[in-house]
Parts: C-alpha cells; sequence; structure tokens
C-alpha cells in the first residue's frame, strides 16, 4: 500500500501540484477511492485510519512539498510537535507555525465539542503543503452502535471555525438529535452563549441552577428532541451536571470576542458548551441547531478477504506501471502517462 500511494501521490503533484492533492484529499468520494485503489477492499471505518496513516508513510515533505502530522489515539497527541518539525522543513515563520498548530487544534475543538452527536475523536490527522495550505482528516467512534464519524476541512473553505467550515461530514447514519453549534442557525445562540460569558460565571450559574428545579417539563422537551421519522437514530443528550466554572472565569478575564474565541480556551468542552446552549435557548429564546450536520454517508462491511483477497503480483504490477510512467514523463515520454490517463474515458457511470 505503501508503494502504491507512494506512485499515485507522485503522479497527481507533477502532474497537478500539491493544491490539487490536498483538495482531493478533502472530498469524502475521492479519499475513499483511494482506499480502494490502495487495496482496502471495502468500506469501514478502518479506511479512515489506514490511509492516513499509509500516506503519512509514503509521502516525502522534500519531494512532495507537503507532509502529514498526527494519526489514530495517542499518535494524534504528537501533531503539535509535529507541525513544528514541518514548519522547519519548509522554513515556516513562527506565526505560520502558530495558525497551523491552531488550526489543528481548533478542528479537533470544534468536532469534539461544538457538534455534539456521541462521537467523540480518537482519530486526528493533519495535511500541509509547504505553501501553508492544508486539509483535516479525523474520526471519532460511537461506542453504542459501533458507527464512525469521519469529517473533511480544507483551508480554503474555513471563513470560521465556528460557522459551517466543513468541507464533508460522513457517517453509516443520521442522527436525530444533535446539538451543532456550528451550523448557520446557532449564530444567535452562539452569540447568547458568548455574552453569558463575559457576563461573568456567577451569572451563568445562577442561570443554570435556575432550570433544575423550576423549568423540568421545558428541560425534559430540551432533552429528548425525538425525530419520529424512520432511518434516523436519536441520540440523547443529557444536561451536563456541572460545567467547568474554572474554564468560565478564565473566559471571563479573556473576554472572548466571538464564538471562536470561546471555544479555544482550554477547559471548555462539550459539558460546558451543552449548558450554555441550553441557557441561551430555554432563557434567551436562542435556538441552536438540532440538525445532523452529516452531509455524505458510506456503507458498513467486512475487510478481511471481501470482496476477495489481495492479489500482490497485481499489486506489484500496478506500483511497476506508475513508477514506469513517472519516470518516463520526467525526462519528456509521457506517452505512457497519457495512455493511463485516457483509460478514464472508458469508464461510463450508470
Amino acid at each position: 500500500m505503501k508503494k502504491l500511494a507512494n506512485e499515485i501521490v507522485t503522479i497527481i503533484v507533477d502532474e497537478y501540484g500539491y493544491d490539487e492533492l490536498l483538495r482531493r484529499l478533502s472530498n469524502p468520494f475521492w479519499f475513499q477511492a483511494l482506499g480502494c485503489v490502495l487495496g482496502y477492499d471495502w468500506h469501514s471505518s478502518g479506511v479512515t485510519t489506514i490511509v492516513t496513516g499509509v500516506l503519512k508513510s509514503a509521502i516525502k515533505p522534500e519531494e512532495h512539498g507537503f507532509a502529514v502530522a498526527g494519526g489514530k489515539g495517542k499518535i494524534s497527541l504528537q501533531t503539535p510537535i509535529e507541525i513544528e518539525k514541518i514548519g522547519d522543513t519548509f522554513n515556516f515563520s513562527t506565526q505560520q507555525i502558530h495558525s497551523l498548530k491552531y488550526a489543528s487544534r481548533m478542528s479537533a475543538k470544534v468536532d469534539n465539542s461544538a457538534i455534539q452527536a456521541g462521537y467523540p475523536l480518537y482519530h486526528h490527522t493533519f495535511f500541509v503543503a509547504e505553501n501553508g495550505r492544508w486539509v483535516v482528516i479525523q474520526q471519532g467512534m460511537n461506542t453504542e452502535d459501533k458507527t464512525a464519524r469521519r469529517y473533511h476541512w480544507l483551508s480554503d473553505h474555513v471563513k470560521s471555525f465556528v460557522n459551517e467550515p466543513h468541507d464533508a461530514i460522513v457517517c453509516d447514519v443520521v442522527k436525530a438529535n444533535v446539538l451543532n453549534m456550528t451550523a448557520k442557525e446557532s449564530e444567535e445562540s452562539r452569540k447568547i452563549s458568548t455574552d453569558l460569558v463575559k457576563d461573568g460565571p456567577e451569572k451563568v450559574k445562577r442561570n443554570f441552577t435556575s432550570l433544575r428545579p423550576t423549568h423540568q417539563k421545558t428541560l425534559r422537551e430540551w432533552l429528548q428532541r425525538e425525530i419520529m421519522e424512520k432511518d434516523y437514530a436519536v441520540h440523547v443528550l443529557t444536561m451536563p451536571r456541572n460545567i467547568n466554572w474554572d474554564a468560565l472565569k478564565k473566559a471571563y478575564e479573556i473576554q472572548p470576542r466571538n464564538y471562536e474565541e470561546l471555544l479555544s480556551i482550554r477547559g471548555v468542552g462539550p459539558a460546558t458548551v451543552r449548558g450554555l446552549a441550553l441557557v441561551s435557548e430555554i432563557i434567551y429564546g436562542a435556538t441552536p441547531s438540532w440538525k445532523d450536520p452529516v452531509r455524505y454517508s458510506f456503507c458498513v462491511g467486512g475487510k478481511d478477504g471481501v470482496p476477495f483477497p489481495i492479489d500482490k503480483s497485481s499489486y506489484d504490477e500496478i506500483i511497476e506501471t506508475l513508477r514506469d510512467a513517472i519516470n518516463k514523463a520526467r525526462v519528456g515520454d509521457r506517452d505512457r502517462l497519457n495512455a493511463l490517463s485516457r483509460l478514464s474515458n472508458f469508464w461510463q457511470p450508470q
């Protein structure tokens, strides 16, 4: 898989540049297809971890003009350190490195806290080109139904980290009870949440506490927004037992200018986001979005030898064909590379 990935990446970078490769990686269909081409022969959550891991091993920053940081589990925690190393390789300024680390941290913070569908992240991969453009591919897992959710980000399309920032979100199921603070419909809720924090933690605490004894019916409605349509799985949010008051105190001292700055404060996590949204809606009437932002879905199935075992001899032949085409193209003989490109003309979608 690593050898084949190297040849594919090299062709794309040589033909179209690393910006085009980043754009394709942000497309969930292309990413899924790449996984199949590399030999991951069925559509499961493992496509994300395996393909990004293979790309990280295959990509050579000095040769391809871009690099990969992060990975699965504990490896994802090394992303900031790896971004610093990438910055040294590409001679990024201190400010550029800081911006890239911020993008990595905020994309993870948004998908862990601002969108609450029951999919805590366990995988985070950060792709960055030598011109500073980046892509994030990260994934969370629902421990109850064992489904995965993958998030795609492309820097060119991120105008705000908290307002419709994704290129795509893919999942096996669409949930019926998702708190989505990144939706356009949540703008007023984001504003009220920020204003509440700027007024001080004591005001939030009074509002939050007052909901418990006097608004039981309203709370029950808030907690159990069930959409009675088929094909929807209900994700039940629970009222947070407590909010990180130390984080809110810190936020009050900082006086965040907007919701993105509020969310970026360490300690402001899912419970705090949910608690502020609760107060914003019930007391101030600022209803957030409860629509699942999933835009695409992939099917689920086994991957070990399904639909057939990998033919390693064919695998090696493909690698050699691509490698030979690259080498010849670099010395002026593009016939084989052009022939490979024309193969797409024989494919007709049904």
